[in-house]
């Protein structure tokens, strides 16, 4: 399996290869690399797609993550990419991935060639959701997986009876708890950047699902407002993974915001 040993980790990533501009994919809180197959399955004739696992997720977990932010994660991505002899890349980010590749952006500048940022926003997660995630995340923490949050975070992420639900809540029962504490506890101290983002002048798509529960549409929009050269496409019916669920709509919209770099 591939795997990159890089900042201390043992990174999973997936390289499509081939001589095309290089895509790196990075997905979302309790999601792995596999989230992203829709688009490499459309995108890898013509473009470098990568994936990963990042940090206390999927292959790359090692059940006992040590705590982290998420500009470690983005200096993971760079770590990645220079492994790979890759000068520069598009980033395209979920929620989570779309935390690490703006951070990347403001502090690896030179590696970006465009940004696609789906369902993620610049600032901190809404204060009045939090007490009800923590409660969520302790009771899984302490007694395993229950039915009720399982249905909660599919509904979160997926949206009401998604069908290929049950393989997400297959994985999500093995997630080992000092990885799912770790993973809340960056996501919930992260820092706000909205003040920031206005530097970030590359080329930058923001996606976002017009049914997304976690992170409502208004913040993406104040997200994209704020970037100089952005450009928000709503993606009708979709929840939080709309690239997931909804790749009939999200991948012409990334193809063709592709085809304006001229890559």
């Amino acid at each position: 399996m591939p795997y990159a040993q890089v900042n201390g980790q043992n990174l999973y990533f997936e390289d499509s290869g081939g001589a095309g501009p290089a895509l790196i994919f990075s997905h979302g809180l309790l999601m792995d690399s596999s989230m992203f197959a829709p688009q490499v399955a459309a995108l890898k004739s013509r473009y470098r797609c990568i994936v990963w696992d990042e940090r206390a997720h999927g292959q790359t977990a090692t059940g006992a993550c040590a705590p982290f932010s998420y500009y470690d994660s983005a200096n993971d991505l760079a770590a990645l990419l220079a492994h790979l002899g890759v000068g520069q890349a598009v980033l395209v980010g979920m929620s989570q991935g779309g935390y690490l590749s703006l951070r990347c952006a403001l502090t690896h500048p030179e590696i970006v060639r465009a940004l696609v940022l789906i369902d993620t926003q610049a600032k901190t997660e809404d204060p009045a959701k939090m007490p009800a995630y923590q409660a969520m995340l302790q009771d899984w923490a302490v007694n395993g997986l229950s039915d009720q949050t399982a249905t909660t975070i599919e509904t979160v992420i997926l949206g009401e009876q998604w069908p290929g639900a049950a393989v997400w809540r297959e994985k999500w029962k093995k997630t080992a708890p000092a990885d799912l504490l770790q993973s809340f506890q960056t996501l919930g101290t992260r820092d706000d950047i909205s003040d920031q983002i206005g530097r970030i002048a590359v080329p930058t798509l923001v996606l976002h699902g017009g049914s997304d529960r976690a992170i409502e549409l208004p913040r993406a929009k104040a997200m994209a407002d704020a970037m100089p050269n952005a450009r928000l496409i709503v993606v009708p019916g979709a929840g939080h993974a709309s690239n997931l669920t909804h790749p009939q709509a999200v991948n012409p919209a990334i193809e063709s915001f592709l085809a304006t770099l001229k890559l």
